[in-house]
């Protein structure tokens, strides 16, 4: 990811251990998404139907 603040630039990479990312589709070459939508992305969730994920039974 590019992200760019008005005075610079910032390139970000991650890796999914498992999923992949679904991106939005482009629109005139651009992709807009908001501040969720691009947590949702990182995280490998579906961000176009995110729906809660498994939770551990045993903390400690």
């Amino acid at each position: 990811m590019i992200w760019h603040d008005g005075q610079g630039a910032c390139l970000f990479t991650k890796k999914l251990e498992r999923g992949c990312f679904i991106w939005p589709s482009l629109a005139d070459g651009v992709v807009s998404i908001s501040q969720a939508q691009m947590s949702y992305l990182l995280s490998g969730i579906d961000w176009r139907n995110p729906q809660e994920s498994w939770r551990p039974t045993i903390v400690g």
